[in-house]
Order: C-alpha cells, then structure tokens, then sequence
C-alpha cells in the first residue's frame, strides 16, 4: 500500500479486529517469535469489547464505552484513505500507587513497513498521551525489545529508558505451583463485600 500522507487514528471497531490480529502476528514475526504468538480474531473482539463476534458490539462507538460487561483491553488504529488500519496501538489501564492515579500500559505498537515514516507511529502514542492528560493519568508506559531501532525515535519524543527497573514474570508452571499454594493454604472464604478484578473489569 501507499502510506497516507497525514495517517487518520481512531477507536479500533470490531471490523478493524481481523486486520489488528494480523498484524499483531506480523509484529512477532519481526521481534522473532512468530511461534509464540496464538491470538486469535475471537481472542482479541472478546477483550476488546466484551463480547463475541455479531454479538452487540457497537462498530460506531469507541470501544472504552459503557457496555454490560466493561472491557478490559483498549485498541486505535491508523487509517488509510479507505478507512483500512494499517497500524494499531492495543492498552490497558495500570495504576500507580504511589500517584494514586491510573495510567495507560501500551501493550503493542506497530506500523506496517509501508506506512513507516508516515508519522502514524507518533500520532498512535499522541493519542494515547491525550487521553492521558484529558483523564488526568499521570504515566505512558511500555516496554521494548532491547534491539528495536524504535530507541532513538522513543527518546526524540522524550520517552525515558527505565534502566532500574527490572521486569518479572511468572508463567506456565512457575505459575500454576504458585497458584497451588493459594488453594492448599485454604484461602479463606469472607462474605463481606469486596472488589476482585474479573473478566472485563477495566480498573
């Protein structure tokens, strides 16, 4: 395709669904994973909009709106001229405890090799840094692969490399033995009302 001279970005639609899953398995083809990689379009419309394909979800209405159930994961797109995404942000809401305000974690960024110097790319994390400020969130955060060129585009824009902070995951069986103690230790059962997160809950 021909990358658009001035990139549209708008509220990912259960349409644009298809064309964000491809990509996001393009995404790990280039940070060479292609095979860790198992989304699927059924996957991403469920976190996306809390729902199943044909199944109520409003393609006119940006995907953070009220809803039975309350979506989790949050998606724009870059347009071309016929409205067909050629890039994609997916995030989510984190939360700082020491601001004592939400922020946005971007999960995925990617824009299309054709479309690259187009300015999507800035335009997707514009956006995303303007519902920062419209909502009061303090923080736009990711990660990155630590080869990506992306470095010196991250730094013009001002981004900060959090050099001392180390990530940590827990996964797979590490996961489940750890899960195991919760259930031998005998969690114990309290009737009073409390909050803990479930499928779809946004905060």
């Amino acid at each position: 395709m021909t990358a658009p001279v001035i990139p549209t970005i708008r509220p990912a639609r259960p349409e644009d669904v298809p064309a964000v899953v491809a990509m996001v398995h393009e995404l790990a083809e280039y940070e060479r994973a292609p095979d860790q990689c198992h989304l699927t379009v059924e996957q991403l419309t469920s976190a996306l909009f809390a729902t199943t394909p044909g199944r109520g979800a409003a393609s006119d209405a940006p995907n953070w709106s009220s809803r039975t159930t309350a979506p989790a994961l949050f998606g724009h797109v870059a347009v071309d001229a016929h409205d067909e995404p050629f890039g994609f942000a997916l995030w989510f809401l984190n939360f700082s405890t020491w601001a004592g305000v939400h922020g946005i974690y971007l999960e995925d960024l990617y824009v299309r090799p054709a479309a690259r110097g187009s300015g999507a790319g800035r335009l997707l994390l514009a956006t995303l840094a303007d519902i920062c400020v419209r909502r009061g969130y303090r923080r736009l955060e990711w990660w990155m692969i630590d080869w990506n060129p992306a470095a010196g585009f991250y730094a013009s824009i001002g981004a900060e490399q959090m050099s001392e902070w180390v990530p940590y995951r827990l996964s797979g069986d590490a996961l489940s033995a750890l899960a195991a103690q919760a259930a031998t230790a005998g969690t114990r059962t309290d009737d009073r009302p409390g909050r803990v997160p479930d499928r779809g809950d946004e905060a």
